[in-house]
């Protein structure tokens, strides 16, 4: 920072458990990723290679050394895994993360029908030699999961060895916690926090509005994700109350 002012709230510092930002790297090409290292790296503590954006994507073993480099974890989208288990590939899938240098998994099954127990299956033998992320709620706006699913489905996941569980609401913003139009269904995130520990949820949040809530009600050190490239200095901005949306949230 180069300048500091009184009464900032404080934030983590990388390697950080708690407040959290995941970046979506959609497509990025070697020269933005070094360009997004050059303004961001220090703000920046996850990047997902969205979705299946990893096997078509130009010097990608070059971008997550890179990334990996900034000490920031990297690691595949969730829906790439599911790709290759629906086509029974699991194996394949392994090596492809292996093939990469990657210590990082999600885990997801917002597209396709996967039994939970297999699913935590995954978790517990992947959580035994790579840091595991796994992902809850579905990619359709019109399937809903009760409050209670949603606390069991995290609950069994982080017992099976998630470091943390994800709340989906895609890169759009308009499912899982949020209503199509974006509404934040807040109601079904207050439920959740009664029984799951904020610290160990990474809310998907790629709108605005939608981070500015998390703040407002979680604190500077909310971990949000699905953060776009060209958000990570606005967000932290959120954070400190360097915006309007936040202003008067820090002052004393």
């Amino acid at each position: 920072m180069i300048f500091k002012l009184k009464n900032l709230p404080k934030r983590s510092k990388k390697n950080r458990n708690v407040g959290l930002t995941m970046v979506m790297d959609k497509g990025l090409s070697f020269r933005e990723a070094e360009d997004l290292m050059e303004s961001s790296s220090d703000f920046i503590d996850i990047i997902k290679l969205g979705f299946g954006t990893a096997i078509i994507s130009n010097k990608i073993k070059e971008k997550i050394q890179l990334y990996k480099k900034n000490n920031i974890k990297v690691h595949l989208g969730g829906t790439l895994f599911e790709a290759f288990i629906a086509r029974n590939m699991f194996d394949e899938y392994i090596d492809f993360i292996k093939k990469i240098n990657l210590d990082t998994i999600e885990i997801s099954d917002g597209s396709i029908e996967l039994r939970h127990e297999k699913k935590c299956d995954y978790i517990s033998k992947l959580s035994k030699k790579f840091t595991v992320f796994s992902e809850v709620g579905y990619k359709k706006s019109n399937r809903i999961l009760a409050p209670s699913k949603w606390i069991q489905l995290m609950k069994d996941e982080l017992n099976a060895g998630s470091w943390k569980v994800i709340a989906e609401a895609r890169e759009s913003g308009t499912v899982g916690v949020f209503r199509k139009d974006g509404e934040i269904r807040s109601d079904l995130i207050e439920e959740i926090l009664t029984k799951i520990p904020n610290d160990k949820i990474l809310w998907e949040a790629p709108k605005k509005d939608q981070q500015v809530w998390f703040i407002k009600l979680m604190g500077a050190n909310v971990n949000l994700g699905n953060i776009d490239p060209k958000s990570v200095i606005p967000l932290e901005c959120l954070r400190l109350g360097l915006r309007g949306d936040t202003f008067h949230q820090f002052l004393k």
